[in-house]
Order: structure tokens, then C-alpha cells, then sequence
């Protein structure tokens, strides 16, 4: 990948995706050990970086730094569009959900949402879709992005008696 050419450091690429991509993320130090697989050290290295560069904010919630995004950060928004690229993320807005028609909003759940790379994207369709011309779009998508898509449709009836909140969900596209 050509994110991963452009920054050598892994830890900092995986931190990237992990807060810029869904924005409500939020993570401290240990969270983020198990989750990458990674030691404490390099992780904390590359959390001061981006704190000192005012990418980052932390909160003390007892003993834990808390991080997340600063979104007020003048980069913030290049960032996430960088990440979006990287994660085929754009694609899917490009050549699916803006072709589609008939949507009211696309959410991303899984691992991407929670901020962890994927090969997998998994999407959900608050709408009606035309079923047959999605798969058709799914497919181009899937060869663009070199990642495999999961997909569920809701109605939007049915979208009203579900939670699209919190971590699990990244709201990548709405009507609105």
C-alpha cells in the first residue's frame, strides 16, 4: 500500500487509520498495545509526536491518558481524506453510494470503524437500494479497492429501531 511506502513506521500508519479514519475514536496506551500487537514503547513515541503536533488531544480519566483526533487541527480534514483513500473508503462514496440513489445514509461497522485496517469493508445501506445494480457496483468496488465488502440493507423503518452510534459506526455518507 502507498500509505505504508510513505511512512515507514508502521505503529504511526496503524495510529493514522486508528484516529483520523473514525474520528470518535478514542484509545490510551494499553488499549492500544493489545489491539496493535505492538510494545508500549513505540506506541507512546509515536502518541507524543502526534500530541506535540496538536494532532492528537489526550484527557486524563484517572491513571489513562485518553487520545483522540483534534479535529480542529488545519490538517485534520487532509488527513482523513488521506486515510480514506488508503482504506478504499473512497471508492465505495465514488462508485457505489453516490450512484445508488434511494439512500438516506451508508454507514461503515467492523474492524475499519473501530479505527483497525481491514481487508474486509463492511457497510451498512439505510435505504432502497435497487438490489442487482448494488451488487454491480460492489463488485467494481471491490477490484478498485482490493478489499472484499459486506453489506447489510435496512429499510428506513427498520434503520429507526437500531443504534448506529458510537465506535462500531462511522457515518460515511447521509441524505442530509
Amino acid at each position: 500500500m502507498i500509505l505504508d511506502t510513505l511512512i515507514s513506521s508502521k505503529t504511526r500508519v496503524k495510529l493514522l487509520i486508528k484516529f483520523f479514519l473514525n474520528p470518535e475514536s478514542r484509545a490510551y496506551l494499553r488499549s492500544l498495545e493489545s489491539e496493535f500487537g505492538e510494545s508500549t514503547n513505540s506506541i507512546r513515541v509515536e502518541l507524543n509526536r502526534f500530541e506535540e503536533a496538536g494532532l492528537l488531544e489526550a484527557e486524563s480519566q484517572g491513571n489513562r491518558k485518553i487520545f483522540k483526533a483534534r479535529r480542529s487541527h488545519p490538517l485534520f480534514k487532509e488527513l482523513q481524506g488521506i486515510i480514506l483513500k488508503h482504506t478504499g473508503l473512497d471508492q465505495i462514496i465514488a462508485n457505489v453510494v453516490e450512484r445508488l440513489g434511494d439512500l438516506d445514509r451508508v454507514y461503515v461497522t467492523g474492524d475499519l470503524a473501530k479505527g483497525l485496517d481491514s481487508s474486509v469493508i463492511d457497510l451498512i445501506f439505510v435505504g432502497n437500494p435497487d438490489k442487482n445494480y448494488l451488487l454491480r457496483l460492489i463488485d467494481k468496488s471491490e477490484k478498485l479497492s482490493g478489499r472484499k465488502i459486506r453489506f447489510l440493507i435496512y429499510s428506513i423503518e427498520e434503520a429507526k429501531k437500531q443504534e448506529f452510534k458510537g465506535e462500531e459506526y462511522l457515518l460515511i455518507w447521509n441524505e442530509r
